[in-house]
């Protein structure tokens, strides 16, 4: 008797893109409801820093499904427990998440956000990140941008852990690669070097201050916390 093969045979399911998203929309409308239920419950006696951690989750709960207005409104209101608590890598998070809001203060969040990523030794994942927002919002011959580029890899080199480091630094040298691209249009690294040395993005001493000034005019004196304070709180060298 000859075999019949299924007129499905060799054909394969290939990954749907489209149901991938509704399975992520809805494991992420599941973790929402649950954040939800928790804030409804919890007692008037509760933490303020627990309530603003969960707050914050739900805030990138929402920010993930696309509802960047409430994400702000979730968000916003957590930022000054996370300063009074002095839980700096929480209210640099608090930032990022505004900033991918789109509202009004995003970039005002922005600011305040790498200032604390490059005062504070955080993760330094979050404070490449932070600043290479502010490589996409500037202009391709912005000085801004190559700043940031390099300030990010300075502290991808610094700040790294051995496991993260050859990941970390090859991102940041590759972004910095791009920003001297579309900065003088120069690609070969020779030429690189020549930029770094001619606009002493090498010299941190001189990087800082650079960098200061673009958070200035980034923040227009919106500062949320008051630096002087928080710099008294810093380690002593």
């Amino acid at each position: 008797m000859t075999d019949q093969k299924s007129p499905f045979h060799g054909l394969e399911v290939e990954d749907n893109p489209v149901l991938e998203v509704t399975a992520q929309e809805h494991t992420l409308q599941q973790e929402l409801e649950q954040h939800l239920q928790h804030f409804n419950a919890l007692p008037e006696t509760c933490e303020p820093l627990e309530k603003a951690r969960l707050m914050l989750d739900t805030a990138e709960c929402y920010l993930g499904l696309d509802q960047p207005r409430k994400a702000h409104d979730w968000a916003q209101p957590t930022f000054q427990t996370f300063i009074q608590n002095n839980e700096w890598q929480l209210a640099v998070d608090c930032c990022d998440i505004i900033y991918n809001c789109n509202q009004d203060d995003s970039l005002i969040a922005l600011g305040n956000g790498i200032w604390l990523a490059v005062t504070f030794p955080l993760d330094p994942n979050i404070s490449v990140q932070m600043l290479h927002h502010i490589v996409d919002e500037t202009p391709d011959d912005s000085d801004g941008a190559a700043v940031a580029a390099m300030l990010a890899h300075y502290l991808a080199e610094t700040r790294s852990n051995d496991q993260e480091y050859k990941n970390l630094t090859f991102l940041t040298s590759q972004i910095t690669a791009q920003v001297a691209k579309r900065h003088r249009g120069i690609s070969d690294p020779q030429s690189i070097q020549t930029w770094i040395k001619m606009y002493e993005l090498d010299e941190i001493s001189k990087l800082l201050p650079k960098m200061a000034l673009i958070l200035e005019t980034i923040v227009a004196g919106n500062w949320w916390y008051d630096r002087d304070e928080i710099r008294k709180q810093l380690p002593v060298n």
